[in-house]
C-alpha cells in the first residue's frame, strides 16, 4: 500500500492566493466593478435615447398630421374662391348684357369671401401647430443624437474593459475610464441642457 502523502491545505491555499493575486486580481476586480457600472449607466442612456427618438417620432407624424389637415383647409379655401369667382363671374355677365344681377349671385360671392377668411385662419393655425411638433421633434431629434454617442462612447468603455482584463493592461483600462467618463459627461450635459427649468 503507498504511503499517503500529507501535504499543507492552507499553505498551498496561500500559495494561490499569492499568486492570483500577482498575476492581476485586483485589476480585474477593479475592470469587473467599473464595467458592471458601466454597463448599468449605458442601460439608462440607452433608455433615454430610446425615449426620445420615439417621442420625436410621434411628434412628427402629428406634424404630417397637421399638414394633411392645412393642406385640406387650403383646398377648401380655394374651392370657396372659385365658387365665389364663379358668382362674380356670373354678376359680371349680367351686368355685360345690360341686365340687373340678382341679388343673391352678389350675396353668394360675399358669402364665398367671408368663409374664405375664416377657413384661412384655421388653416394657419393648423400649420402653426405643425411648425410646432416639428420644431420639439427637432429638438429632441438632435436630443437623441447625443444620448446615442454617449451610448457609444460607453460601449467602447465597456469593449475595452474588457480588453484590459484580458490583457491585464492597465492603460487599456485608462482608456476604457476615459471613455466612460466622456459618455458619462456627455449624457449628463444633454440630460441636463433639456431638462426642464423649474417654475
Amino acid at each position: 500500500m503507498p504511503e499517503e502523502i500529507e501535504f499543507d491545505s492552507d499553505k498551498l491555499r496561500e500559495t494561490i492566493d499569492d499568486e492570483i493575486e500577482r498575476s492581476g486580481a485586483p485589476l480585474l476586480r477593479l475592470v469587473a466593478l467599473t464595467t458592471a457600472i458601466l454597463a448599468a449607466v449605458t442601460a439608462v442612456v440607452s433608455l433615454h435615447a430610446g425615449s426620445t427618438i420615439n417621442e420625436a417620432l410621434v411628434l412628427k407624424s402629428e406634424a404630417t398630421s397637421l399638414q394633411a389637415r392645412a393642406s385640406d383647409q387650403w383646398a377648401f379655401y380655394q374651392a370657396k374662391g372659385i365658387k365665389s369667382a364663379i358668382a362674380t363671374s356670373a354678376a359680371s355677365a349680367y351686368a355685360a348684357a345690360g341686365r340687373a344681377a340678382p341679388d343673391s349671385l352678389r350675396a353668394q360671392a360675399a358669402r364665398y369671401t367671408g368663409e374664405q377668411a375664416a377657413i384661412q385662419i384655421d388653416a394657419r393655425k393648423l400649420e402653426a401647430e405643425r411648425d410646432e411638433k416639428s420644431a420639439e421633434a427637432d429638438r429632441l431629434l438632435a436630443e437623441h443624437h447625443h444620448f446615442a454617442f454617449a451610448v457609444a462612447l460607453l460601449q467602447v468603455a465597456i469593449a475595452l474593459g474588457a480588453v484590459a482584463a484580458l490583457t491585464r493592461q492597465r492603460a487599456a483600462l485608462a482608456l476604457s475610464a476615459v471613455a466612460g467618463i466622456a459618455g458619462i459627461v456627455l449624457a449628463l450635459m444633454t440630460a441636463f441642457a433639456t431638462a426642464p427649468s423649474p417654475r
